[in-house]
């Protein structure tokens, strides 16, 4: 599946992730329902500051309002520059990553990876990442007219970010919170092989940004662990839980999902497992040793894509975005972030 299908970027392993996602599903033992069932009555005790589901809408707008963002262009640069000055506006230390990276072509790209530290003085830290690059190409657009156009990425790129800024602008002051937070926006993630390319597609020309950052950490950047954010706001999204993020983060995934539960949204993230896929949290848990969980959608029934009907289509734009859904991902993060010691 990758993250973009992403999922383990070849078609077969994409359809066998599928395959035992929709059989774990669908084969639930008495158990697991069980379980589930109990979840739902589960008392919830939220805690932390409330998030802003129309704050967070209001920020994937806005980056959408640039267009299509995909690397080398105007759009993508000026975006930028808008998504560093609102993490400054809500009193973070800002510093961008700049390097030279390769697409699957090998075409130069201009990558910027964004970094915002709030509470810098904390030493006891968390990082909360997601990509803000868009897809270049609409290449699971079931139009084929459509393959080779940009897509305005609301959900695959701008609702990570946007949940990101909601909950900068909420803790900025917070004395209360007793974790520092490192927001890092990846660039160059979504220029991996597009499916009409003649050339075999590889997991490496996915995530180039996180990639270089994993390689090049900052000076003396130390987190506990790492939350990543990606397609948090589309219609329908549920949760399930990341096979690699299992491997390299289990109690992390543990933490997250009760934190979904106590805060009230434990239906958003369901118990059962969603595939291994290829994202930014691959590089960070294998190469930096950040054990990083991807919050990632996942549509075991959905046949035009398991990250759902408008993944990598031109129809990946506002009209799809599901307030709920943004506020069940950006009240679990807090749930996480205001239960740490």
């Amino acid at each position: 599946m990758t993250r973009k299908m992403k999922m383990m970027i070849g078609g077969a392993a994409v359809v066998v992730a599928v395959a035992v996602a929709v059989a774990a599903v669908k084969g639930r033992t008495q158990g697991s329902d069980m379980a589930e069932a109990t979840d739902e009555i589960e008392k919830a005790e939220p805690v932390g500051p409330a998030f802003s589901a129309d704050s967070a809408y209001a920020f994937t707008k806005a980056q959408c309002d640039f267009g299509p963002r995909p690397m080398n262009t105007e759009a993508h640069d000026r975006c930028g520059r808008w998504i560093a000055d609102k993490f400054r506006q809500y009193g973070c230390e800002v510093s961008i990553q700049r390097a030279d990276v390769k697409g699957y072509d090998g075409t130069v790209l201009k990558s910027q990876n964004i970094i915002a530290r709030c509470r810098p003085e904390l030493t006891e830290r968390v990082l909360l990442c997601a990509h803000w690059d868009s897809r270049p190409w609409a290449d699971n657009d079931p139009d084929s007219a459509n393959w080779h156009k940009p897509i305005l990425a609301a959900n695959d790129a701008a609702s990570g970010v946007a949940v990101m800024l909601e909950i900068a602008r909420l803790i900025q002051r917070d004395t209360t919170l007793r974790v520092g937070v490192d927001f890092v926006c990846f660039d160059a993630e979504d220029w991996g092989t597009p499916q009409w390319a003649q050339s075999e597609g590889s997991d490496d020309s996915w995530a180039l940004g996180a990639q270089y950052f994993a390689a090049h950490l900052p000076q003396d950047f130390r987190v506990r662990y790492g939350l990543l954010l990606d397609m948090v706001g589309g219609q329908g999204a549920r949760f399930y839980q990341e096979g690699i993020s299992k491997q390299y983060a289990g109690e992390v995934v543990k933490k997250v999902w009760r934190a979904a539960r106590k805060a009230g949204y434990g239906g958003y993230f369901p118990r059962q497992d969603g595939g291994m896929i290829t994202d930014d949290h691959v590089p960070l848990n294998e190469v930096a040793q950040i054990p990083t969980v991807d919050i990632i959608a996942y549509y075991p029934d959905c046949q035009q894509s398991s990250f759902g009907p408008t993944w990598h289509t031109v129809n990946d734009n506002m009209e799809h975005i599901d307030p709920a859904v943004l506020k069940a991902v950006g009240q679990t993060v807090v749930q996480v972030l205001y239960t740490e010691e």
